[in-house]
């Protein structure tokens, strides 16, 4: 079809608001009344060569009016200063817009649909002015995925498939309970350096998990609030074990010699991203989620390695679930451990969960941004650092599920679950925030 018989097509659907300026695209998004001609979103389909039904029906549903014998478009308003950058479930940058604008993922849910297709559709969600937001890419390779893929750092955080993530090399030593953890276990677990607002000196107040070469998960509350009253974020530390020790950590191992660490590393923070809904203030502690980005990228090894970011809500799966916490039990009023230690926790779910945080003194209405997991004697996520990783595992990978957010105080209460951040509620915005 040539570019008069589209522009003509157009035509054909008038809108009846000639003399508008302003406009609501066919996506949802505020647009502007335009000649065609003037709109390069627009422009850009009608110089295809081939175009598909769905790229059809938003030139003609964009039509709004004329000017002379000229068609005229809601044409989007691009808002320059908006980075719409994202990534792809599968590693790649993609742009966050329209799903209707996206034609690789639109072909996705041509019957009959199937549940890799469909996962990966819901995993490509991202946050924009549009309805329906997707991070769209490149055309999907699925050739690529498998084990034998080959691993290298990226600014992206890996497919799972790939098995790129997840993994540590501590082999069968997952004996947990606030055990101290093997050297090189959980090799994604960082801690957050800050510099004294009173004394300058270095502390140690949260922790948080590496999703990527550049970017560190962590919580809301670890890079806004009251914790910047104490000290500002300024470093990650990575490679970490003993945290009294400077140098290389070593550990004894079965049959005799050592197992020992190339020392942590510091890597300067370049900017911190909370959440923007997130409100130190609010007793609810609701999008207790932020990012950190780091100026250089990190170096993989046996003890630097990303997490896995889930593919699926945890509050799908119907079995009984067992998860970890790890870190190095660092809050912003204490530290208890030198070295790095696990905890396993039962999943309990929210409507389980609720009744605990309906009592006196702990009154806050759990919602689907939360999830919960505790409540047995002496195990909580004190065992761990605040704003480090809820672990998952599906028998290879771990997957980063939740954030360490608040609990029960003291912790480790009787029927009384720590609460973390949903992280799978939070992909859109976590594929939005990550730049390459």
């Amino acid at each position: 079809m040539t570019s008069l018989i589209i522009l003509s097509a157009i035509a054909l659907y008038v809108c009846l608001v000639q003399g508008q300026s302003q406009c609501s695209t066919p996506t949802g998004s505020k647009g502007n009344c335009i000649l065609i001609y003037n709109c390069p979103s627009l422009m850009v389909l009608i110089r295809q060569q081939q175009r598909t039904k769905e790229e059809l029906k938003l030139l003609r549903d964009s039509h709004c009016g004329f000017e002379g014998d000229k068609p005229k478009v809601c044409c989007p308003i691009v808002e320059e200063e908006v980075d719409r950058r994202c990534f792809t479930p599968d590693g790649n940058v993609g742009t966050c817009m329209s799903l209707q604008s996206c034609p690789n993922l639109l072909n996705l849910l041509n019957k009959p649909i199937n549940d890799e297709n469909l996962t990966f559709l819901k995993n490509s969600r991202c946050e924009s002015p549009d309805a329906y937001s997707v991070c769209c890419g490149p055309m999907i390779n699925k050739t690529q995925i498998g084990p034998s893929y080959t691993c290298m750092p990226s600014v992206a955080p890996a497919d799972p498939r790939t098995e790129c993530c997840g993994l540590d090399s501590s082999g069968g030593n997952r004996i947990l309970g606030g055990n101290v953890t093997a050297i090189d276990q959980y090799p994604w677990l960082t801690i957050l350096e800050y510099r004294g607002v009173k004394d300058n000196k270095i502390k140690l107040l949260c922790g948080g998990a590496l999703i990527s070469s550049k970017y560190v998960l962590t919580a809301g509350h670890c890079v806004t609030g009251p914790v910047l009253d104490i000290g500002t974020p300024i470093n990650v530390r990575l490679g970490e074990y003993d945290t009294s020790n400077d140098g290389s950590d070593c550990v004894e191992v079965e049959g005799g010699g050592k197992d020992c660490t190339d020392g942590h590393i510091v890597l300067p923070i370049e900017k911190v991203i909370p959440h923007k809904d997130y409100n130190p203030q609010s007793s609810l502690k609701r999008h207790d989620i932020g990012l950190i980005r780091l100026k250089d990228e990190a170096p993989y090894n046996d003890f630097i390695r990303p997490i896995c970011l889930p593919t699926n809500d945890i509050r799908q799966n119907t079995d009984e679930q067992m998860l970890v916490v790890a870190g190095w039990g660092a809050t912003e009023l204490r530290r208890s451990s030198n070295v790095k230690l696990h905890v396993q926790l039962p999943y309990v779910k929210l409507e389980d969960c609720q009744p605990t945080y309906d009592v006196a003194g702990r009154k806050v209405k759990l919602w689907n941004g939360q999830i919960c997991a505790g409540g047995v004697e002496g195990k909580d996520s004190c065992k761990g650092d605040s704003g480090g990783p809820l672990m998952g595992d599906n028998g290879k990978i771990y997957i980063a599920v939740g954030i360490v957010s608040f609990g029960p105080s003291p912790c480790g209460l009787v029927n009384v679950p720590g609460v973390y951040t949903n992280v799978y509620e939070y992909l859109p915005w976590i594929r939005s925030q990550m730049k390459p």
